[in-house]
């Protein structure tokens, strides 16, 4: 009982004394946050002595030359100014989200925008594209002594003749076609009917001439709609026509003034910022150039063994097949499954199951020697994009803007890939050369809290 009684003794005397040192630290911490009050002048003539904020306080936020003060003192009452109390992280991340909402919503304004003219920004997109590729020819033929006007005139006529060639081509086969394509889809429904009532799923031949009725009477309840949809799409095949025309105006000018357009592009820029764009443009250029030209020959290399898989394999309409193959490989990925799905289909209604079969191994085959041989030889490392990027780009540019929205995607996501690497690196560079960062110092609270964490701060001051 001795023990444990002088145990206790000893605990409640160490108690006693902490509790008197948290006193102490109390009265010390209210002393450091009081504000003092200066004293007036005793007399006339005498001025007042200038206050002298407490120790603690001067310790906690120093007043160095140059540097404003503290644009928040502290609160009188023991409390602390609550600007003070936030953590340094919580701030920075405060500021940084406000600025991403901004961001966000001049995104939302320009997308808003960009779908009101969608036609034009699509025509100028695709005028891009088609100014890559043909701007190598403009190259070649000045520097054969042809003069700009001639050179760019030249290049635009043929490459315009040669893309209206290959789509008279392509409605010109569909046309001398169809009527045998549809004579062999009669054919193939009936031949699904007959392996329907023979196979062992028990489909008898009144539940398959229901279908057809429901199919019938759907189509003519719906006659309405279905008109709508006609003149919706004579709409459609007017802006289209509209925006090949301001596709072709647009390629026009790029070919044979687009170093005077990209010299009034640089104009807009801030002068800070014209070193890095100037030198970004270019890389771009190429980027865009390299990726065009890849996709258009890995394009044909696709349609032709695919075409004459098809060709050898006796399925009608091989040819508009192909060319359908080539124009769908500018979608990446989707291009491909749609054009192969549709060849398969061809086959199946026309030839039967064994030569659907035989078809979709050759478009499987074709696609594999693509992806693994092809793009990363032609294209190699002109364009450097994940295919998780290239599905999502094109997911999300078909549905802004359907398929041209998915054509344009991809290329768009390359140069932007290849414009923030330089960027970067260039900022890098300036960095290391001692140049001053472009764009406004920190300011604020920011600015003040920056100055008093930085510890070069008391010998530059």
């Amino acid at each position: 009982m001795t023990k444990r009684a002088g145990w206790i003794g000893r605990l409640g005397n160490r108690l006693s004394r902490m509790e008197a040192r948290l006193n102490e630290r109390r009265a010390e911490v209210e002393a450091e946050n009081a504000v003092p009050v200066p004293v007036p002048a005793v007399a006339a003539g005498v001025p007042a002595a200038p206050a002298t904020p407490s120790p603690g306080t001067a310790a906690e936020h120093p007043v160095h030359p140059g540097h404003p003060a503290h644009p928040y003192p502290p609160v009188q009452g023991g409390r602390p100014d609550p600007v003070s109390v936030v953590p340094w992280g919580m701030r920075v991340a405060a500021e940084v989200s406000w600025r991403l909402l901004l961001l966000a919503g001049m995104l939302w304004v320009v997308m808003k925008v960009i779908s009101e003219v969608r036609l034009v920004v699509l025509a100028f997109a695709a005028a891009l594209l088609v100014t890559a590729l043909l701007q190598p020819f403009v190259v070649r033929l000045r520097r054969l002594g042809l003069p700009r006007g001639l050179a760019t005139a030249v290049t635009a006529i043929l490459g315009f003749v040669i893309i209206g060639l290959v789509g008279w081509f392509v409605v010109w086969q569909v046309m001398e076609n169809l009527d045998d394509l549809s004579a062999r889809v009669r054919d193939g429904i009936n031949e699904l009917k007959l392996w329907a009532l023979d196979s062992p799923f028990h489909v008898t031949e009144k539940q398959i001439n229901d279908i057809a009725k429901n199919l019938s009477e759907t189509i003519g309840t719906n006659t309405e709609q279905i008109t709508s949809a006609g003149l919706q799409g004579v709409t459609v095949l007017v802006e289209v026509l509209t925006g090949i025309l301001l596709a072709m105006f647009s390629t026009l000018f790029l070919l044979y003034d687009g170093k005077r357009i990209w010299t009034w592009v640089q104009g807009l820029v801030p002068a800070a910022a014209r070193p890095g764009v100037a030198g970004a443009g270019p890389r771009a250029w190429r980027t865009l150039t390299a990726y065009v030209r890849g996709t258009v020959l890995v394009a044909l290399i696709d349609a032709i063994f695919i075409g004459l898989g098809i060709y050898f394999l006796k399925v009608p309409m091989a040819v508009p097949l192909a060319v359908f193959i080539f124009l769908f490989a500018f979608i990446p990925l989707v291009g491909a499954v749609v054009s192969g799905a549709l060849a398969v289909v061809v086959a199946l209604v026309t030839q039967g199951p064994w030569t659907a079969l035989m078809v979709l191994a050759v478009v499987l085959a074709v696609q594999q020697i693509e992806g693994h041989v092809l793009q990363p030889f032609i294209l190699g490392r002109a364009v450097r994009v994940h295919p998780l990027a290239v599905v999502l780009s094109v997911a999300a540019g078909g549905m802004i803007a359907g398929i041209g929205g998915a054509v344009v995607a991809v290329p768009l996501v390359a140069v932007t890939n290849t414009v923030v690497v330089y960027l970067r690196a260039y900022s890098r560079d300036q960095l290391l050369h001692g140049a001053a960062p472009a764009g406004p110092g920190p300011h604020g609270s920011t600015a003040v809290e920056q100055a008093l964490h930085d510890p070069g701060h008391d010998q530059r001051a």
